[in-house]
Parts: C-alpha cells; sequence; structure tokens
C-alpha cells in the first residue's frame, strides 16, 4: 500500500467514524474528553484522588460509546479511567424528538 492509499484509507476511517458519531450522540448524556479518548457517555462520576504529594483523577462511566478508529466494538457497558491529566466532562442538551407538523398524529 503506498502512501496516498494509506492516507486516503485513513480518511475513509475517520469519516466514517464521525458518522457513526453523529448518529448516536442523541443517545447519550454526557461527552467526556480525556488526555487519551474521547467518550460519550450515559452516566459520569469524577473524583479526585488526593496522594500524599499529588493528586489523581478516577473517572468512572457507564454505557459508553469510545471514539477509537481502532476498536471493533466501541460500545461499552463501562470504563474506568485514572489519570493526572486534565478531564473535561460536558453535559449535553437534551434534544426531544419531535415529528414533522404534516406527520404528527391527530387525537
Amino acid at each position: 500500500m503506498d502512501e496516498d492509499e494509506f492516507d486516503d484509507y485513513d480518511r475513509e476511517v475517520e469519516l466514517a467514524l464521525y458518522r457513526e458519531y453523529r448518529d448516536i450522540v442523541a443517545q447519550f448524556k454526557y461527552v467526556v474528553e480525556t488526555e487519551r479518548r474521547f467518550y460519550l457517555a450515559n452516566e459520569v462520576e469524577l473524583v479526585r484522588r488526593d496522594t500524599e504529594h499529588d493528586f489523581y483523577f478516577e473517572l468512572t462511566m457507564k454505557d459508553v460509546w469510545v471514539w477509537d478508529v481502532y476498536r471493533a466494538d466501541r460500545f461499552v457497558k463501562a470504563v474506568r479511567v485514572l489519570t493526572f491529566k486534565d478531564v473535561n466532562v460536558e453535559e449535553l442538551a437534551t434534544r426531544e424528538f419531535e415529528l414533522p407538523k404534516d406527520l404528527a398524529l391527530e387525537e
């Protein structure tokens, strides 16, 4: 495989991953970023753990989707991350599904 073919393949894989993300993001409540990964999750617990000379974060997530091109299955039941780096947790805005007026059921 030459370099151009590899670049094309890499772009296609990233595009497929983005499309998957776009299709499933509404099913999740939180977006979580660590120094290594990007997650979507429905339950998130972030705890600061103090040690004698430093501290770290323990991040526990349930019902998770992992942004990772190399994973065969990105849906995970639970994830636990220990990190000394920053963790960003954002709650997504709720999006209620609404039928267009011409498709809405009449009572």
